[in-house]
């Protein structure tokens, strides 16, 4: 098992994303500390990783409250002794925020991608480098759409929030690198499997005026492969990237979008 004894905090888990992290990172052996809001949503997560074998807890935690983060992470290091990877897996409600030009879009919503993806990563990302970097190991995860990489239309603020959050990648690997803590994204193409994309392309395609499976067609015809990133291939990446496997790589983003964007 790729992640054998190692204890990962997983934020906004009850997502689609956010699941199948967590699962991933239970079969490979991981004890999972499942978080979000609802704390039904991340018990029924819990309750059906330990069914099939692997080792989870859930808790409630709001990933914008700095307090709440705190709190969740020193009662892991408390039970777990050290923290190994922390993965932010949180989203928005998309209604508002994409499919309307920019020059139509309120500043409210505009500025709403990146107040909140930025502050919780902040916070979430600096609440695990000050327990890894004393105990001089760990690794800080995130994930991007393509468009963090590339000029895309209708995405109002949530590109340059995910090219935000690739930038604090970078920069926090190169604050906390010396002391034996990684800091990886992963970048994929939108997930249709997900209701978020689901509803992205609706809303994308309704502003074009084209069915929402055209759009889809238009957006998997820029891959090389012609189709969409899917969970497993994401939740299998995230695996790799938190294992011993992945050592050399921080401070830098893993390309799953099949070509769509290049770097």
């Amino acid at each position: 098992m790729l992640l054998a004894n190692k204890n990962a905090v997983i934020y906004g888990a009850a997502g689609a994303t956010g699941s199948a992290v967590a699962r991933a990172f239970a079969r490979e052996g991981a004890r999972v500390f499942v978080t979000g809001r609802d704390i039904g949503a991340v018990k029924s997560l819990a309750t059906e990783i330990v069914a099939s074998g692997g080792v989870a807890e859930a808790a409630t935690v709001d990933a914008l409250d700095e307090g709440a983060i705190e709190d969740h992470l020193a009662d892991v290091v408390a039970s777990a002794q050290q923290i190994d990877i922390s993965y932010n897996a949180i989203g928005l409600p998309q209604t508002g925020l994409q499919g309307i030009p920019l020059i139509e879009l309120p500043s409210d919503s505009f500025v709403l991608p990146l107040a909140t993806y930025g502050r919780s990563h902040f916070l979430t990302a600096r609440a695990a480098a000050r327990r890894m970097t004393k105990q001089g190991c760990g690794v800080i995860m995130m994930h991007t759409p393509e468009p963090a990489r590339f000029g895309a239309a209708l995405v109002g603020g949530m590109g340059p929030a995910w090219s935000a959050l690739e930038s604090f990648c970078r920069s926090l690997s190169a604050e906390v690198g010396p002391s034996g803590v990684r800091v990886v994204g992963l970048r994929t193409t939108g997930i249709p499997e997900t209701k978020t994309i689901d509803l992205v392309f609706d809303l994308h395609a309704r502003a074009v005026g084209i069915t929402r499976q055209q759009f889809q067609g238009f957006v998997e015809g820029m891959t090389h492969r012609k189709r969409s990133t899917t969970l497993a291939e994401l939740a299998n990446a995230a695996v790799f990237l938190a294992s011993k496997g992945a050592a050399s790589m921080t401070g830098t983003v893993a390309n799953l979008t099949g070509g769509i964007a290049v770097d």
